[in-house]
């Protein structure tokens, strides 16, 4: 299984968070997920808020257009970008082998 589908003209990511990291970014693959690296704490949704930041930027869309559809309270979660206008290389990275 891909960590990532389309679905209608969306983008589906599944993603595994290190929350605290020192800069949020992209770092390859963990298991089945997409795992980002995330620089806000995991309290009081303050990681979740600069998941959603990260990836508006990073897909070109803006905030209203990232949907975390589960695991908000959880490392690992599923999100929907709304017709991403960037497809970022390290984010749609193929598993070895």
């Amino acid at each position: 299984m891909s960590h990532f589908q389309w679905s209608d003209g969306d983008l589906l990511l599944v993603c595994h968070l290190q929350p605290n990291a020192s800069r949020s970014e992209f770092a390859g693959l963990h298991g089945d997920a997409l795992k980002i690296r995330i620089q806000a704490p995991p309290v009081e949704g303050k990681a979740n808020t600069e998941l959603v930041k990260f990836l508006a930027k990073a897909f070109g869309v803006g905030k209203r257009d990232i949907e975390i559809i589960s695991g908000e309270l959880n490392r690992h979660k599923r999100v929907r970008i709304a017709a991403p206008a960037k497809l970022p290389d390290e984010a749609l990275v193929s598993p070895a082998g």
